[in-house]
């Protein structure tokens, strides 16, 4: 099974903390398109500006402390499940922030990540699943296609062959 096609992922990093370590970690280009951005609106111009619903787009945010930034949060993953709702979003947090971010932000998110040394592993690793998830969705509805074809095919020869047994019942 061949793959999809590249995986878009879209990164808003406000206080440059992990944008860097992500670009590293999806360096392959042939296979990943990353974007880093620093505020929301190049954060929203990058991602509109990519209109194919076909490829596989995975967002990575990264939340602060304060509780003004969950509502920002939560109104922008809002704008983007609108716009597309197979965007995988993952969510970067404080570890000791981690329980009430999932308690605010708990609708249209994938995973929270805590931010400490392995972060960039789990987002690698939520990335592949992602990945997984889109290629298998594809690879579905190819498959359903195909079987409605052979159906099709299969009803379209059994009523020839009921017409054929009926007009020469010597042959039969």
């Amino acid at each position: 099974m061949a793959a999809a096609g590249k995986t878009h992922i879209f990164c808003l990093d406000d206080h440059r903390a992990f944008g860097e370590e992500i670009k590293k970690r999806f360096s392959d280009a042939t296979k990943y398109n990353v974007t880093v951005s620093h505020n929301e609106d190049d954060f929203l111009r990058l991602f509109f500006a990519e209109k194919s619903k076909k490829i596989c787009k995975v967002i990575i945010i990264g939340i602060h402390d304060s509780r003004d930034n969950y509502q920002i949060t939560e109104n922008l993953i809002s704008r983007i499940k609108s716009t597309n709702p197979e965007t995988g979003i993952l969510l970067v947090v404080n570890p000791e922030k981690m329980d009430e971010a999932a308690k605010k932000l708990r609708f249209n998110v994938d995973l929270f990540v805590p931010r400490n040394s392995n972060m960039i592993l789990r987002v690698h690793n939520a990335v592949k699943k992602h990945i997984s998830e889109h290629n298998l969705r594809i690879y579905r509805k190819r498959r359903n296609i195909s079987l409605m074809v052979l159906a099709v095919f299969l009803a379209i020869s059994l009523i020839i062959l009921f017409i054929a047994r009926l007009k020469f019942p010597e042959y039969f």
